[in-house]
């Protein structure tokens, strides 16, 4: 087997992951065409079929699924070679991949973008944003060097940096502007909105009202797959909901809602960044989390 190639393990890789011949084209920058002649040929080189193919969708193999596996390792020790490479020389990170939360994305990207920027002049940057079990994914897999998210993720293979804490305030129509802030038992019985399954804000707002969704009753539950979406229901009297402090400004600027602030203690989330522990950058990852962590202090000051 002497013809395999690195944009083939690539491609195949695309494939694999998209399950589409066009995603996969697309990600890859390439025509399908392109991308179905070079997957046709790495079948050729291994000699076996690494894909079942339907007018539906594309599956691998057995056969398929172990060499995604191998493709993933290899793929990702190639790409911390080059990192490799500049560590050992001294250099600064030409690349960035950053995965980003979607209940941070919206509020912190603009300063991140520019602090990240800033540090590193000419920084080819990359952003992603998704819910943390896929940034957690794809950073294991290499696709991503740093993600930020609400701390902790609690995986051994990550290393974490705090970046600040911030509260999580009410949101309620504007007619009940003035009242006094609930406690958890009366938060408990009213109607919250809350973001879809798979946000870890969502559970943070659980755990502090005291709910148990899997003991409430559908009507108690309205849920939304944006804080937008969840302030605009608060807007047309669905309910109340909960934002982390970062949002406000944002979302409630064309809602007639108001915001109230729970009394100490406070719900509340830390914001931080991860990165692989094994990365060659990884003292290089640090140093741009303290740097983030310091231009964000001082914005919030």
């Amino acid at each position: 087997m002497t013809n395999l190639t690195l944009k083939q393990l690539r491609y195949f890789e695309a494939l694999a992951r998209q399950r589409h011949f066009g995603r996969a084209a697309e990600s890859c920058a390439i025509s399908q065409p392109a991308l179905s002649m070079q997957i046709k040929a790495f079948e050729e080189e291994l000699g076996a079929e690494l894909f079942e193919r339907d007018r539906r969708q594309v599956r691998l193999t057995s056969f398929g699924e172990e060499i995604a596996l191998r493709t993933k390792d290899i793929l990702r020790s190639v790409d911390e070679l080059e990192d490799y490479a500049r560590s050992s020389r001294g250099g600064l990170v030409a690349r960035l991949r950053i995965g980003v939360i979607p209940t941070v994305a919206p509020y912190l990207l603009p300063g991140l973008i520019a602090d990240l920027t800033g540090l590193h002049d000419g920084l080819d940057l990359h952003v992603r944003e998704t819910l943390t079990p896929k940034l957690v994914q794809e950073l294991n897999e290499g696709r991503l060097d740093m993600a930020v998210v609400a701390l902790p993720v609690s995986e051994p293979s990550l290393t974490e940096a705090a970046l600040f804490t911030e509260s999580f305030v009410l949101v309620r129509p504007r007619e009940e502007e003035g009242k006094p802030a609930p406690n958890r038992e009366d938060l408990h019985e009213m109607r919250l909105l809350l973001l879809e399954e798979g946000h870890c804000f969502r559970e943070q707002a659980l755990s502090f009202c005291n709910k148990n969704p899997r003991t409430m009753h559908p009507r108690d539950l309205l849920d939304a797959s944006s804080l937008s979406t969840l302030v605009q229901m608060v807007d047309a009297g669905m309910g109340v909901t909960l934002i982390p402090e970062m949002a406000v400004a944002v979302e409630t600027r064309s809602a007639s809602v108001c915001v109230t602030r729970f009394k100490d203690p406070q719900p509340s989330r830390t914001i931080g960044m991860v990165w692989r522990k094994t990365s060659p950058l990884a003292k290089q990852f640090a140093q741009i989390a303290e740097a983030v962590r310091l231009s964000a202090a001082a914005r919030r000051a």
